[in-house]
């Protein structure tokens, strides 16, 4: 059992806010799709993060009603550590992005996400990542870094154009994975001038209020 008095994870904080959002404009709680359908998340995942709320004490829900959840107790207030990273336009396709010139703005994010090392922020542009819950639209949070680890999510620049793909590097070949099966597989010839900008770190979605 979970301690009621336990910090509300980033994801649960987010759903809890919805659902509180969704009441104070409806007047009666939302179901499980439609919190799926505004949160762009599976139901099951949905599922999970009702239960810990349940098990944290903030949520209450009667069994086999579609919109019974109850919200029994608000999250104390907590100040957290903000710091802003430069934003530099948008992946998959485009120039090399890792100069001032490509600035086009800031983004502020958690202190304790950025940490120490430099990162930057890129839009994403297309579907090409979407089983990783990476979705056209979204902002990708990115730590500048020559160096990642095979399986790791990261912003390479491959022959002037950037993509984010998810890093293979088996039997000496360099490959770049999308999460979309209608997208092909980038093999990294030997001559092709290969970088790696960053490892995606985090990701944030902006979600239009439900009506």
């Amino acid at each position: 059992m979970v301690s009621p008095n336990s910090e509300l994870t980033p994801v649960q904080l987010k759903i809890y806010r919805a659902i509180k959002r969704f009441m104070e404009e409806h007047g009666y709680p939302p179901t499980v799709g439609e919190l799926s359908e505004s949160q762009s998340r599976t139901k099951a995942s949905i599922h999970a993060v009702l239960n810990s709320l349940m098990q944290k004490g903030f949520l209450r829900r009667s069994v086999g009603k579609a919109r019974s959840l109850e919200i029994i107790r608000l999250p104390q207030a907590t100040v957290i550590d903000v710091i802003a990273i430069p934003k530099l336009g948008s992946v998959p396709a485009g120039n090399p992005i890792n100069t001032e010139e490509h600035r086009a703005g800031e983004v502020f994010v958690e202190a304790s996400i950025a940490g120490k090392d430099p990162c930057f922020a890129l839009d994403v542009t297309g579907s090409s990542m979407m089983g990783a819950d990476i979705l056209d639209g979204d902002t990708l949070i990115v730590r500048h870094q020559p160096l990642a680890e095979n399986g790791d999510i990261v912003v390479a620049s491959i022959d002037g154009e950037v993509t984010v793909k998810r890093l293979s590097m088996l039997g000496g070949v360099i490959r770049l994975l999308p999460e979309n099966k209608t997208f092909k597989p980038i093999e990294v010839g030997n001559a092709s001038d290969f970088r790696i900008l960053g490892k995606v770190i985090a990701t944030r979605r902006l979600v239009a209020a439900t009506k």
